[in-house]
């Protein structure tokens, strides 16, 4: 796994952008296996120790979800269960089931692009994520959003 060394100069926001772009990489290798397209990393002190995509379609397998998959990674790739040093960066707004894997997980930081209103985890109250966990929203969420649409463009051809 590589390394990113952020110097102090350079801002949170500029870090947020960077690993989101990694995430867009991964949502792309989920667009291109004709998956819904939405990628996962895992940072942890500028480190990616986890990536994923969503896989539901290749693994059938509805909880392959790209957060599943990359939390998995960070988890292995740690030794350990908790992930609270890390940030999970999402292109997508996570669903129920990747925000309470995220509790579970006590991850430091959830940032995610685009918001999902039908699905996201914002859309179904309560409290979802450990009180800990910072929550950053709208991170390239342009780019993130496109990829989506177009992807259900494609599909509706």
């Amino acid at each position: 796994m590589a390394y990113y060394n952020f110097s102090e100069e350079k801002n949170q926001e500029e870090e947020d952008m960077h690993f989101m772009g990694l995430a867009l990489q991964e949502a792309q290798k989920a667009y291109d296996l004709e998956e819904i397209p939405i990628g996962a990393v895992v940072v942890c002190k500028g480190r990616v120790v986890g990536r994923g995509h969503n896989l539901t379609e290749q693994l059938n397998d509805v909880t392959a979800h790209a957060e599943m998959q990359a939390l998995t990674a960070a988890a292995q790739t740690l030794g350990g269960k908790y992930l609270r040093d890390c940030t999970l960066y999402v292109t997508v707004e996570p669903c129920v089931m990747c925000a309470g894997a995220s509790y579970w997980t006590q991850v430091s930081r959830v940032v995610y692009g685009a918001p999902e209103p039908k699905r996201g985890f914002t859309t179904k109250g309560g409290q979802l994520l450990h009180p800990k966990t910072e929550l950053k929203s709208g991170v390239m969420a342009g780019a993130c959003g496109a990829l989506m649409t177009r992807f259900f463009l494609d599909k509706r051809k």
